[in-house]
């Protein structure tokens, strides 16, 4: 470790003011998390919010129920290093909605690094993950936090998928996964205008830079040292694939994911931050389901050529043109769209012993609304009240790594559906 490496601060229980604070209160998915929290999280739970507004988050937090009426207010912008140190060494826990993270995350999780505070959060950029990596993981290995990204329907269906998967080949003695697809069964929601946002300020990155366009293209590009990744050649992310290729019993084609570019890489991650345990062989790719009907492969070809077409459109277009018709940070969804939201995927493998077998995470609510704000509020109230079974890792982990099968059994009792078995 190099000199350059802050010191941590102290991480004893005894300093902390609060167990969490929710970081972004004012903003659509912050204030769904705060909501949550305020239902549900156990009694005793010390929560704060916090916002570059006071007035703003105590006008939000007279909108939670009435658990919520006493908690304290934190006022902290995204740019003040200074207050964002203060904030990460008064809590156990951070959960931060504020995005584009690439623009705005970076000092906070620096802050919860150094100063010991487990961090977890709603990205799904390559770039910033692999920037947090980079600046943060050896820090938080030596101050114990966990710093821990994509804690929302980015990426804990994907990772908590293979997560359990691996678990059951494993209790069976069946060997290790190889070929892996995650298969989105069903899902119903709409994109919120932070998801667009992100997207838009990653392409521009891309767009100024091609070292960032290489990186975010690379499979492994959140893998702590590709040249001990199996090199399997080239794996594409937008895939056309016939179900019978990924198990007997699925039938029609499937088409590409549109979060497989990111999801992918943090399933990766997550392998080989634990040596690989899934295996050396192990392959993983995610795609959809448009139906079993005599039109499923034009269907799927259209989605794969739509995907692509709104990615080039979102980096040609002129903004304002694109500020009409996409939807703009901090806005979602009515709350009757979001009850009628679900989602369900399904994780298929065979292992090094021929073995099949499937995974399933099912949830109810908008997947990137009321279901994000269970997943997000359940890592944190694992962080805080499941220590003892938590992996014993630390530094910038997944949600796989640094929570691991304590999220599973929140999740679980929080009403998402979670299984594994042999086929």
């Amino acid at each position: 470790m190099t000199s350059s490496v802050p010191e941590p601060a102290e991480t004893a229980d005894k300093t902390r003011l609060y167990d969490i604070v929710v970081y972004g209160a004012t903003g659509f998915v912050g204030r769904l998390t705060a909501d949550y929290l305020a239902r549900h999280a156990p009694e005793g739970t010390v929560v704060a919010l916090a916002g570059r507004s006071a007035s703003r988050v105590e006008t939000v937090r007279r909108t939670l129920p009435s658990a919520a009426a006493q908690w304290p207010i934190i006022e902290a912008d995204a740019a003040d290093e200074e207050a964002l140190r203060a904030l990460a060494e008064s809590t156990r826990v951070v959960i931060t909605t504020v995005g584009p993270y690439a623009k705005f995350g970076l000092p906070l999780a620096a802050a919860c690094a150094v100063a010991g505070t487990d961090y977890v959060d709603l990205t799904g950029e390559v770039l910033f993950a692999r920037q947090s990596i980079d600046k943060n993981h050896e820090i938080a290995q030596k101050s114990g936090a966990r710093i821990v990204h994509s804690c929302g329907f980015d990426s804990i269906p994907s990772d908590i998928g293979v997560h359990v998967l691996h678990a059951a080949v494993a209790a069976d003695g069946a060997g290790e996964l190889t070929d892996t697809t995650l298969v989105v069964s069903s899902m119903r929601g709409g994109v919120s205008g932070g998801t667009v946002d992100s997207v838009r300020t990653q392409l521009a990155e891309m767009k100024k830079d091609g070292k960032l366009r290489r990186l975010a293209a690379r499979p492994y590009s959140l893998s702590p040292d590709r040249s001990l990744e199996t090199d399997f050649g080239r794996q594409l992310d937008a895939q056309v694939v016939n179900g019978t290729q990924i198990s007997p019993s699925l039938r029609g084609w499937k088409a590409p994911f549109f979060m497989a570019s990111y999801n992918t890489r943090v399933v990766r991650r997550s392998n080989a931050l634990r040596d690989w345990a899934y295996g050396k062989q192990f392959r993983y790719r995610e795609v959809m389901n448009v139906g079993t009907s005599f039109a499923s492969p034009v269907i799927a070809g259209a989605v794969s050529v739509g995907l692509g077409a709104a990615l080039v459109g979102m980096t040609v277009l002129p903004r304002k043109l694109l500020d009409r018709v996409l939807p703009e940070p901090g806005k979602g969804p009515s709350t009757q769209a979001q009850e009628n939201g679900h989602f369900t995927m399904d994780v298929y493998t065979t292992t090094t012993s021929g073995a099949r077998y499937r995974s399933r995470v099912k949830a109810d609510g908008d997947p990137g609304y009321k279901a994000t704000a269970v997943m997000l509020s359940e890592s944190a109230l694992a962080l805080v009240h499941n220590r003892n079974s938590l992996p014993e890792a630390a530094g910038v982990l997944t949600p796989a790594t640094g929570i691991g099968d304590a999220l599973v059994t929140r999740l679980q009792d929080a009403g998402l559906e979670i299984w594994a078995r042999k086929e």
